[in-house]
């Protein structure tokens, strides 16, 4: 099963790369490439026109000026279930494209323990044993998974109605539907925090696809390490020698 992720995998990845390009230029490091940066943002277009979609629909009388936006409440209701289909089908490729990664380590479970230093900012690097994602990402990307597959079960439920499955899994499925909807909500926040303001640099990767390598070894210093043969602490000093000089 593996083989055939990782065939197939490569196979898009290969094809995106005939389609666009990413260019990495002196001091920087390629860090997710064009297919990946694809299912990232079509992951992101159809969480929101899902959410979106959905407030107006389920809470109008909070949210019925996001229903104009779809063309109407009964046009918003038929198309925010697609929505969270498509939105599922493409985390579904990134979970095949990011499955090995996104694995749980012993450093991940270090790394949550330390989470007050990385968070409070008393560490100037992350622990050095962080690879290519760092626990707090990896936690949200499972969380995800488990959302998806809530999302898709309550999801036909709700779209089936009580006809087909009564009206205690329906009433069910729709608090289900709603508090994992406000917990990937509450993820996404943070997500974008961090890739703007929290951590300057994140965003490039997936518009661009390529990092500073000042980032990648603050960051990420096992992945800086893996991809240069660096060490990333000495890396760190000699950039703040420059800067003294």
């Amino acid at each position: 099963m593996a083989t055939a992720v990782e065939r197939f995998d490569e196979k898009a990845r290969h094809a995106f790369e005939r389609i666009g390009r990413t260019e990495v230029y002196l001091g920087e490091l390629l860090r997710h490439p064009v297919y990946t940066r694809f299912l990232h943002w079509m992951v992101a277009l159809f969480f929101f026109l899902a959410l979106f979609s959905g407030f107006g629909v389920y809470l109008p009388w909070l949210f019925r000026w996001f229903t104009p936006l779809f063309g109407g409440g009964p046009l918003a209701r038929q198309l925010h279930p697609w929505f969270g289909l498509f939105f599922v089908f493409f985390f579904g490729l990134q979970t095949l494209n990011w499955i090995r990664p996104m694995a749980w380590t012993k450093a991940d479970t270090n790394w949550m323990r330390n989470i007050k230093g990385v968070v409070s900012g008393e560490d100037k690097l992350e622990p050095p044993d962080t690879g290519f994602f760092n626990a707090g990402q990896k936690a949200m990307f499972w969380e995800i998974v488990v959302g998806c597959v809530l999302y898709l079960i309550t999801g036909i439920i709700l779209w089936a109605g009580a006809r087909t499955f009564g009206r205690w899994p329906v009433a069910i499925s729709y608090i289900l539907h709603d508090i994992s909807a406000l917990i990937m909500l509450g993820g996404i926040f943070i997500h974008i925090y961090l890739s703007t303001i929290g951590e300057p640099g994140t965003f490039q990767a997936m518009t661009r696809g390529s990092v500073s390598e000042s980032w990648a070894w603050t960051f990420h210093p096992k992945w800086y390490k893996e991809v240069t043969g660096r060490d990333p602490r000495q890396a760190y000093e000699e950039a703040l020698q420059k800067r003294k000089d």
